[in-house]
């Protein structure tokens, strides 16, 4: 072979070898601020989601707390089956695992929590909805 072929090689070689080192760099270092940045904004949606799932329950504790100072104020205000539809209410509020995000259960107790709140509001014959609860007439608006 040539030495100025030769030399045309190695040079072509170390254009590609320092090609390569620059993309591995830059793969690493977009890497580590992908990590970085993914923790940040999962911390933020889990705080959004945390403070979601507090919200809503914050609302049917509330409810509970006023119908059982109206059940206080006059004890014969609901049926016992009202009484009953809202102490089952009031349980399956106070077992939800707040201090656990990881429970596997969450949604299901979730669900559970808001089926007896129904329970309870076509008991009484009122419409109360979570506001930031998405409701199934809005679903349907949006879809079309």
């Amino acid at each position: 072979m040539d030495p100025k072929s030769n030399n045309l090689n190695d040079f072509l070689e170390e254009s590609v070898l320092l090609d390569e080192s620059q993309y591995q760099e830059g793969f690493k270092d977009g890497y580590k601020d992908g990590l970085v940045s993914g923790k940040e904004e999962g911390r933020e949606v889990g705080l959004n989601a945390g403070f979601q799932v507090g919200e809503e329950l914050g609302f049917y504790q509330g409810c509970v707390d006023v119908w059982n100072s109206a059940m206080q104020i006059d004890p014969d205000a609901f049926t016992s089956r009202v009484r009953k539809n809202i102490a089952q209410l009031k349980t399956l509020i106070d077992a939800f695992p707040l201090l656990e995000p990881e429970n596997e259960n969450v949604q299901e107790m979730m669900d559970s929590i808001r089926l007896k709140f129904r329970v309870v509001c076509a008991n009484l014959r009122v419409r109360l909805e979570y506001e930031g609860q998405p409701n199934s007439l809005n679903k349907d608006s949006e879809d079309m």
